[in-house]
């Protein structure tokens, strides 16, 4: 049997308000257990919610970026469940109205392959708190504490459409997801510290079918890395089962990292085992047009347009442009060295998705923590540009750059790296090489071109590597050529 996987993903993006959806508390991540939840967080008698009005701007902003529909009239939802860290027994969601529906992203795979993966909804709801096991040294068992700091932060839910078939999509689609919120301001997109993590619907159905087959949803995934690992886990899972006669159980998993796999957490809950009902302590929200032209003025420029503009005004390719508009700050860094530059815009693209990211990647540095300014890679460049040094020596450069905090023309010159473009030193090393490898000009003489790279090669050890490579090699072929 050949077999189809299915996978829509449901993404928690944490809002970047400065206070908690119904609350006055903060949201800053990492205070003491329980110092940031108030009354109404803690859910005492005779308080009430109030709507951060931030919260439901961030979700309007959201539902544009994806063109969907953000609706006139939305409503919050109780969804009712017991849980140690949800104090009130029920979280405030929305269900049958939410704020926004419909839309879609568009996503790139390794192969170049494009796919628009569809938009169920987005709606706004609260987080829950967090309930922390630990083991006391000279206890036996564990004890289980609640920390309620983010209860209530508020959060959009992002349900796509079941249309994804691999893991390599599933991530492709939360990495764009991930850009976009980060683009717009409204999520800071932190996986370790939990601001934006996924739950994956996973199911398998024979190829051809239409009916969806019974779905397993991992929980909680925070990282890329763990998406795709844990999908492919748990389609062999399901695989195995089916292929032996056995059915796939509707339930809520968890990817355990240490073992790479998934286990059983619980049986998949409906909608009616929450007893969803209009919460009674919140009215609707209600959106007008003024208010969508005004959010819908206040959007910056987002991935995709920016992409394009790349290609049309920098002249990059398709794939340069998506790499170099994958985050905002990537983008701005790239547009700065360009402009430092005076143009050159394919020599930046080359310097920022090469060297650079080979340094910030080797010290685990996003481009904000770059140790390399654009003003100062822009002098490296310019450099390169009108042939002081050469791009292999550049690469030298940069690394000393990184280290040392210094500007490129203070190393070049405390290394005497300036490229030999005087056309007599060029040949007098060409001559000493030639004269010292005899075999090889006759075998290159008598028809064994391939060794001009040899020549090439020592030629630029005799020189220090700085000698001008596209003099270098003009000069190389007349006196090979006898």
């Amino acid at each position: 049997m050949e077999w189809q996987t299915v996978i829509g993903l449901e993404i928690h993006a944490q809002l970047a308000t400065r206070s908690k959806i119904f609350s006055g508390s903060a949201t800053t991540y990492g205070a003491p257990p329980n110092a940031q939840a108030n009354l109404v967080d803690l859910a005492y008698p005779g308080v009430l919610p109030v709507l951060n009005a931030e919260a439901v701007r961030m979700a309007v902003k959201f539902g544009l970026a994806i063109n969907a529909r953000v609706m006139r009239r939305s409503v919050f939802a109780r969804k009712n469940y017991f849980y140690p860290d949800l104090p009130k027994g029920y979280q405030i969601s929305q269900y049958e109205l939410p704020i926004v529906c419909g839309g879609a992203v568009d996503i790139v795979l390794e192969d170049g392959t494009d796919r628009r993966i569809g938009v169920t909804r987005a709606h706004l709801e609260e987080d829950a708190g967090k309930s922390l096991h630990e083991g006391l040294a000279g206890l036996s068992g564990a004890l289980t504490g609640v920390d309620l700091n983010r209860a209530g932060t508020p959060l959009i839910e992002i349900v796509s459409e079941p249309q994804m078939h691999s893991a390599k999509e599933a991530v492709a689609y939360m990495k764009k997801i991930h850009t976009l919120v980060r683009y717009l301001g409204i999520c800071d997109g932190n996986m370790q510290e939990g601001s934006f993590r996924c739950d994956a619907n996973v199911s398998l159905r024979p190829r051809g079918a239409e009916k969806l087959g019974t779905r397993a949803e991992i929980k909680n995934l925070n990282s890329f890395r763990f998406v795709e690992k844990a999908i492919n886990y748990e389609v062999a899972r399901q695989i195995e089962l089916l292929e032996s006669g056995r059915q796939v159980t509707q339930e809520t998993r968890l990817y355990d990292a240490d073992r790479g796999e998934t286990r059983s957490m619980r049986s998949k809950e409906e909608a009616n085992d929450y007893r969803y009902f209009p919460d009674p302590d919140l009215l609707p929200v209600e959106i007008d047009q003024p208010y969508i032209d005004a959010v819908t003025a206040d959007l910056p420029e987002l991935p995709d347009q920016k992409a394009q503009r790349f290609i049309s005004q920098h002249g990059l390719s398709a794939y340069d442009a998506g790499v170099l508009t994958a985050g905002a700050e990537l983008a701005d860094y790239y547009e700065a060295v360009v402009h430092e530059l005076g143009g050159h815009p394919k020599v930046a693209a080359n310097a920022v998705m090469g060297e650079l990211a080979g340094l910030l990647n080797r010290d685990g540095l996003e481009i904000a923590a770059s140790r390399v300014s654009a003003r100062r890679l822009a002098g490296l460049l310019r450099r390169v540009v009108d042939n002081t040094i050469s791009g292999k020596i550049a690469k030298d450069v940069i690394e000393a750059m990184w280290e040392q905090g210094q500007e490129a023309d203070s190393i070049i010159q405390a290394r005497g790296l300036r490229q030999i473009t005087d056309e007599s030193a060029i040949e007098a090393a060409i001559d000493a090489v030639m004269i010292a490898n005899p075999s090889q000009l006759a075998d290159y003489r008598a028809g064994k071109e391939k060794l001009f790279g040899f020549f090439v090669g020592q030629v630029m050890k005799a020189t220090g590597g700085k000698a001008n490579p596209a003099r270098l090699n003009e000069l190389l072929k007349k006196k090979l050529g006898g």
